[in-house]
């Protein structure tokens, strides 16, 4: 799951650099990337928590 924080991080770098450079499509879409890895990484994060607990139990 590290990869995928780290992916979403990369494209949140992209994106600032294409918004202050004032390619806007680019940053639109990079940004949309980054927020769809980061959520994924969240959902995937809360699962492998409730798993945990599941497995103890």
């Amino acid at each position: 799951m590290g990869n995928l924080l780290h992916y979403a991080i990369v494209f949140l770098v992209v994106a600032l650099v294409a918004a202050f450079l004032g390619f806007g499509g680019v940053a639109g879409t990079a940004m949309e990337g980054a927020r769809i890895l980061f959520w994924v990484a969240i959902v995937l994060f809360i699962v492998s928590l409730i798993a945990g607990l599941f497995r103890r139990a």
